[in-house]
């Protein structure tokens, strides 16, 4: 999906200054417990279902919309996992983002696996002890969200964030 409406706006009164985006992604879970992984055509890549929340939209609906519009599968979010401000991004046309990642669990309910859009080569259901190289960004979320805790893991400094991304899982 190309850059929203909302940021394309905003862009032409701030330019390429910093933006902070919510943003979601999603640990997609079918009856099997297979996982749900894109390949993104930018990067090449494995990765969770994610995107951008629009005004007026929920995160959760957020993550729904995009789980469906990137891959096929519509999915129910059974809860949050993660909250976390991730490291200021540059694109190559110059604009610089921040997102706050809010992931979440969800289950999958029906729908047919497929690249939906543009944004991702091919989709697929992973065993969980068969996962392609990910990196550790979508790792330690899986990894939470496959977790027995109930409450979503949050940062209370940026040193605790570094600290975890440095750990080994």
């Amino acid at each position: 999906m190309p850059t929203p409406e909302f940021i394309l706006g905003l862009r032409q009164k701030i330019g390429q200054d910093l933006l902070l985006l919510p943003g979601v992604s999603g640990v997609v879970l079918d009856e099997a417990g297979r996982l749900l992984l894109g390949r993104r055509a930018d990067t090449g890549r494995w990765n969770l279902p994610a995107g951008i929340c629009e005004p007026d939209e929920q995160p959760a609906e957020t993550i729904v919309r995009e789980v469906q519009e990137e891959t096929g599968v519509h999915c129910e979010v059974e809860r949050l996992v993660l909250v976390e401000t991730l490291k200021p991004i540059a694109y190559p046309n110059g604009d610089r983002c921040q997102f706050l990642d809010l992931t979440f669990r969800c289950r999958a309910t029906g729908g047919e696996a497929f690249a939906a859009d543009e944004e991702s080569l091919e989709v697929g259901w992973f065993a969980l002890d068969a996962l392609p190289p990910l990196e550790r960004f979508s790792l330690l979320r899986i990894e939470r969200a496959l977790g027995e805790e109930e409450s979503a893991w949050f940062a209370r400094t940026q040193a605790e964030v570094d600290d975890r991304n440095t750990a080994a899982l």
